[in-house]
This record gives C-alpha cells, structure tokens and sequence, in this order.
C-alpha cells in the first residue's frame, strides 16, 4: 500500500509538470488573421460611356475629274509650251501655242474671197433692180428677168459661202492657243515644242480645281453602315491627315475580292505635311459612324496574361479575384470591357499587375493616391 501510494503521487507530479509547460507556450493563430496586404491599391467602379464608333478602311487618293487637253487642228507644230506639270492654271490660260503662218495666209484668202463674192452679189442686185423697174414697160421679156432675178440670190449664197469658209478658217487660226477648259492642276504633259501633232492628239492632263478624293475599298458585309454624308479622318502616306464627307458609294462589288469602292471628298486639314496629299497616293482612314454606349475602366487595371485580360475584383473581405474580361475599344485613358464584368463591380484601379488572385490588399484613399500620381510598390 505505501509503494501504490507513493507511484500514485509521482504520476500526479508529472502530469502537473506537463501541464505547466504546456500552458507556458502560446496559443496557435489563425494564419489568415495574421496574414499581411501583398499590396496598396486603389479602387473604382466601371463607367457608362459615349464611345466613338468606327469604320477603318484602306485605299487610294485619286483625281476628282481629270480634263483631256488635246487639239483640234491636225498638222501643226508645237510653237511653244508655257506650263509645266504641277502647275496651277485659271480657266482660260493659254497653255501652248501652234505655229500660225499657214493659217494666217488661208484667213487673208478666204476674206479676199469673201470681198468678190460681196462685190459680185452687189452687181447682181443692182441688174436684178433694173429689170423689175423695166418689167412693166415689156423691154426685157419674162425669161430675161428671171435670169437677173436667180443671179442675184446666186450672188448672195456665194456671199453666205464665202462668209462661213472665213469663219472657218479664223476659227482654225484660233485654235492654234491652247487653252485651260477649268482652273486645275496640270498633272501629265504630252506636248513638246516642235512636234507635229495630229488630230485629237493629248497635250496636257489638268485635275480640275485641284481636287482629290479618297476611293475607299470598304467589304460587302460594311457596305450597309455608310451613307452620302458620313464624314472621315483619312492619312496619307506621306502623313498628311484629310478630312473626307462621303460623296457617292459604288454600285457595285467585285466578285473576286468581295469590296466596293466608296468616293469620299476630301480637304487637307492643317498641319506640317497639309499639302503632301497626292493622286495614287495610298491612305488609311476611319469612316465616322457616331456614338453608342459603352461600359468602361481605365486602362490601367486591365491587366494582360497569357494572351487574355484580367481585372481584380475587390472582394467584401479584401481579397481580390482575378476576373477575364474581354476588351474593346479604347477611348483616351480608358478602355471598353465587352464582357466579363458587372457594371457595379469594385475592381483594382492602380497596382492591378502586382497582384495574384486571393491576394490580400490594403485599399488605399483614392483621392490621395490619384494626387500622388503612382501606385504603392509591394511591400517587402
């Protein structure tokens, strides 16, 4: 009995030890409530938007109209060329001129011939004057004064003939200047001093009023969004920025490549480079189609990943979600979220790239960040 006793105490002195020990260490945490932000961020909520609605297209700037510029008289000489290509001529400027002596000589015939036919005209007037004062008195008989009678309108056709061969041949005289049909710009130059041209022959090409317009090739399916009227924003090659109203879209559409052409007018607007549009050049442009409504949140808290876009939704608990989003357009700072996301979500404005989702974040006041001008760095 003293031995049961005293192994009894001893177990008792153990456990008492034991207990003391363990009641000298601290007790287990939660690990979640002793976890630390990763990150600083702020926080917004997307926005409904105005968007601009765009049509981009490709294609050529062209002449408006351009005017032939030939001759009408065959088998003169080129005499003298007074314009060259890329000059600016007014209605009515004397472009070229032919060699006139041959013609000069032909107009001094034709009124000299004129001169006898007026004379000859005058003296059968006068016989035919005679011979109806004598035709009461029965001097000339009936067949004499009809021969007086046709004479005179004889004479006078002559005249009418001899007229016409001198305007004919002063017409030809006048042909040898070749004149500007309209203002424009001379684009293509055939004529050389010297030359013997034909016929019909081309001497210059003028773009009429200086004008140029953009042949948009728009496809099939994008035909249906444009209207005479609708306006654009068109850049040259060489930089030079334009802007356009549609004037006439193509009746028809090319089989092989399924586009049509729209002809838009087009006026350089101001600039460095406002003179440097030219016809054939290539140029790229967006048709103006209005504004529709748009969800929207700055650029900066789309994050991009593995070829797809995220956003981090701020949870109650101050965790964030990443969320994939699909983007659209882009409106200065801000960017189109097509899908993904509810327009009374809190997401990540600043610092959204530093975070990972469930990351636990400390939400900063935003107007104090946003006059910081950064985002917090993560914390070490």
């Amino acid at each position: 009995m003293p031995i049961a006793r005293t192994h009894r105490r001893a177990l008792a002195a153990v456990a008492l030890a034991l207990l003391a020990a363990c009641g000298d260490r601290p007790a287990a945490q939660d690990p979640k409530a002793t976890a630390k932000p990763a990150l600083t961020v702020t926080t917004t909520q997307p926005l409904q938007a105005s968007l601009p609605q765009v049509l981009a297209a490709n294609g050529n700037l062209a002449a408006w109209q351009e005017a032939s510029v030939g001759t009408e008289t065959a088998g003169l000489r080129v005499a003298e060329v007074r314009v060259n290509v890329g000059d600016f001529v007014r209605k009515g400027q004397v472009l070229a001129t032919f060699a006139s002596e041959t013609l000069r000589a032909e107009v001094a015939q034709a009124r000299a011939s004129l001169a006898e036919a007026e004379a000859a005209a005058a003296d059968a007037a006068g016989n035919a004057q005679r011979a109806r004062s004598l035709s009461a008195t029965g001097a000339l008989s009936a067949s004499q004064i009809n021969q007086y009678l046709t004479a005179e309108k004889t004479a006078q056709a002559r005249v009418q003939a001899a007229q016409a061969l001198a305007q004919a041949q002063q017409v030809r005289l006048g042909q040898t200047t070749v004149e500007a049909p309209d203002d424009g710009i001379i684009s293509a130059r055939m004529a050389t001093v010297g030359a013997v041209v034909g016929n019909g022959a081309e001497l210059f090409r003028i773009i009429r009023k200086g004008r140029l317009e953009w042949r948009a090739e728009v496809t099939s399916t994008e035909l249906g969004r444009l209207t005479p009227g609708t306006t654009a924003i068109i850049t040259a090659a060489s930089g030079a920025r334009l802007e356009g109203r549609v004037r006439t879209i193509g009746p028809t559409v090319d089989p092989q490549n399924r586009l049509a052409l729209v002809y838009v007018d087009v006026k350089p607007l101001p600039g460095p480079a406002a003179g440097s549009a030219r016809a054939g050049m290539f140029a790229r442009g967006e048709f103006n189609l209005g504004a529709v409504p748009a969800l929207t949140v700055p650029q900066a808290s789309v994050v991009v990943r593995d070829g797809f876009s995220y956003v981090f939704r701020l949870n109650p608990d101050n965790r964030v979600s990443q969320v994939k989003v699909q983007v659209g357009r882009i409106a200065g700072d801000r960017l189109e979220i097509v899908s993904g996301l509810g327009a009374d979500a809190r997401i990540v404005a600043t610092g959204a790239g530093f975070l990972n989702d469930g990351d636990l974040v400390r939400v900063a006041d935003n107007t104090a960040v946003a006059g910081a001008g950064a985002a917090s760095s993560p914390k070490k």
